[in-house]
């Protein structure tokens, strides 16, 4: 123990003087770092240090991160983020795989699905204060994760600043890192100075495009908060992220370099693009974009990460580079009435947080089932149990008498309409996709 706490305050210490230094000194403490790296984030590390001597884009990004966030960001960053997820933790990890556990990389948790907008698509239902997670289960699902080795959290919902408990959760748990998937219309400079008196949560604001698509979706004026949020926390150094509903409508438009540099300018550093999924009450599969638009987008994710200082993450072309489906392995979500999904897109499940550990319930049979059939397919960019391969969630559903977690949360497996048009949308991706991955270098490798 005292080793380990040794260890993690030398690293931290180093890389906090990274945060002040020159392009030839960061060169070095790369090399330095070496030296404390295991087999796992060894090879990270001298990604990053050719990513400093060839000034690529990449680390065009990191510099923009050391130049302008927050002090007390960057220092979260790299003492919870980078030091204790990547470095620390790997022993502690690695030993529950070894016993045949999983130890997922983010724990995704919605705390209340209370919302104050009323998006079209989405999946939050009305929910009442009353059906709000209590501050002590979120509070044992953050140590117990902790204990197994996560130190990346993901708050999400409904809007989680709603939740009373946000702030309170933040600041006992200092060690580790939250993401927080909001809808910005409820920072404010208030919210932002309690932000930066823990700096360890990073907020990922909701946007599906410019204002016309935004405002069609999340309702009028909500695009002026967006901004509104974004100056605030901009002018606060506090980094964030976008996250963007891939639909029909927008595909090609939140994929573009327009959309794209106008959020680098606004201060994003992240971006997440999500597709649209036909899941919950009452889905609408027209939404859904295309299988040639999921192509398009797959496209031009290669050529943003080429050009644009900011880091792009495909929910659903970026799969092949963690192996296909994650759900249950990398990530499960915790519904606001305790329910454990293996997915945020699976409104099924068997246990509820509430009477389990979530070690016990990452160890249920319905999760190692769904493990040992990941990957579902050859081709890696074909991840998903609903709308890539929809026979494995409806043998899930029936084998293991999954329970909605929600009304009409079942609809995708029996609404005949719907079935039918997933039917159909797999078979044009299979063909689509077919040829993408036999020039990719993920099928080179097998």
């Amino acid at each position: 123990m005292v080793i380990n706490y040794i260890k993690k305050k030398a690293i931290t210490a180093v890389l906090k003087k990274a945060t002040n230094v020159s392009d030839k000194t960061l060169i070095n403490i790369t090399r330095f770092l070496e030296k404390f790296s295991t087999a796992a984030s060894k090879d990270a590390i001298i990604s990053v240090r050719e990513m400093i001597e060839k000034n690529t884009v990449g680390y065009k990004l990191i510099r923009r991160i050391l130049d302008n966030v927050a002090p007390i960001y960057k220092e979260k960053l790299i003492e919870n983020l980078i030091v204790q997820g990547l470095v620390m933790n790997y022993k502690k990890r690695n030993r529950e795989f070894k016993k045949g556990g999983t130890v997922p990389t983010t724990v995704l948790i919605s705390p209340t699905m209370r919302c104050n907008l009323k998006c079209v698509g989405c999946y939050a239902m009305k929910y009442a204060r009353e059906d709000d997670l209590p501050f002590e289960v979120v509070d044992r699902i953050v140590r117990e994760g902790k204990k197994m080795g996560v130190a990346f959290f993901t708050f999400l919902g409904g809007e989680p600043f709603v939740w009373p408990h946000l702030f309170r959760i933040l600041e006992k748990h200092k060690d580790v890192f939250f993401q927080v998937y909001t809808n910005s219309t409820l920072i404010t400079e208030d919210v932002a100075k309690k932000l930066l008196k823990t700096g360890n949560a990073l907020p990922i604001l909701s946007i599906e495009g410019f204002e016309k698509r935004t405002d069609e979706r999340r309702g009028r004026g909500v695009y002026k908060k967006i901004m509104n949020a974004m100056a605030i926390l901009k002018r606060n150094k506090i980094p964030f992220g976008f996250s963007s509903a891939v639909t029909s409508k927008n595909a090609e438009e939140i994929s573009s370099d327009r959309f794209v540099n106008f959020l680098i300018e606004k201060g994003a550093y992240l971006g997440w693009f999500f597709l649209y999924m036909p899941v919950g009450a009452k889905p609408d599969p027209k939404l859904m974009p295309t299988p040639k638009q999921r192509l398009h987008l797959y496209n031009r994710d290669l050529k943003l990460r080429e050009t644009k200082p900011i880091f792009i993450v495909d929910f659903w072309n970026d799969a092949p580079w963690v192996g296909g489906c994650i759900a249950g392995k990398e990530y499960v979500h915790i519904t606001s009435k305790g329910d454990v999904e293996p997915c945020i897109f699976t409104h099924m499940a068997v246990d509820n947080i509430k009477n389990k550990s979530l070690k016990d319930v990452l160890n249920s049979d319905y999760f190692k089932a769904l493990r040992a059939r990941q990957p579902y397919h050859e081709n890696l960019f074909l991840p998903c149990q609903w709308i890539d391969h929809p026979e494995v969630s409806r043998e899930m559903e029936k084998k293991f008498n999954l329970y909605p977690t929600h009304p009409g949360a079942d609809d995708p497996i029996r609404d005949q309409k719907v079935r039918k048009a997933i039917d159909k949308y797999s078979k044009e991706v299979h063909k689509l996709y077919a040829p993408v991955w036999k020039k990719s270098q993920f099928a080179k490798k097998k």
